[in-house]
């Protein structure tokens, strides 16, 4: 019997976790289905525009001004908006303000880039917590994305967990942990 989601043979195995907080079966989003979001409606606080099922910034903007947009609040707005989140990452071990000053500017960095392709894709907050820098995203998927550049910049270790309940990434960043 093949478990559903594994790989079989070589490979990263088992990355994501079954559960899919935030979708249907259909894998379309609870927010799509409840309001009947229509094409060409454009998010009136960050300017994304939802076409073909999904939402995107840039050139569509134009297109969807010149039809006669519907102005509603994209999903990562309301998430951000409610403090809610998918990923969270601590980093502990952090050297001072300047090293702090560096891994949020590549946080930023990190979250305009996927921003740009997956609007969704959303930091939700940075804050220090217990001498740890604590960041809350919109998606597992950012979380993950920013523990690898973190990893990349610092070195260290980021070990990931996924919560069986809710589906959310917790992340944990140290310094000098041993592969």
């Amino acid at each position: 019997m093949k478990r559903v989601g594994a790989t079989t043979g070589k490979g990263k195995g088992l990355i994501r976790a079954l559960v899919r907080r935030g979708s249907l079966q259909s894998k379309t989003k609870h927010v799509a289905d409840e309001e009947h979001i229509r094409d060409h409606s454009v998010c009136e606080r960050c300017g994304s525009v939802y076409e073909k099922r999904t939402w995107r910034k840039g050139r569509q903007l134009v297109a969807a001004l010149a039809t006669g947009p519907t102005w509603v609040v994209c999903p990562a707005c309301r998430q951000v908006s409610r403090d809610e989140y998918f990923g969270r990452i601590r980093l502990r071990g952090l050297a001072g303000a300047e090293e702090e000053a560096l891994v949020r500017r590549r946080i930023r960095n990190v979250a305009s880039r996927a921003e740009f392709t997956q609007p969704e894709r959303r930091v939700v907050s940075i804050e220090a917590v217990d001498g740890e820098l604590e960041v809350l995203t919109t998606s597992q998927k950012l979380a993950h994305r920013i523990g690898q550049q973190i990893e990349k910049l610092l070195g260290g270790r980021v070990r990931y967990h996924w919560d069986e309940e809710d589906g959310c990434l917790l992340g944990t960043w140290e310094r000098g942990a041993a592969r």
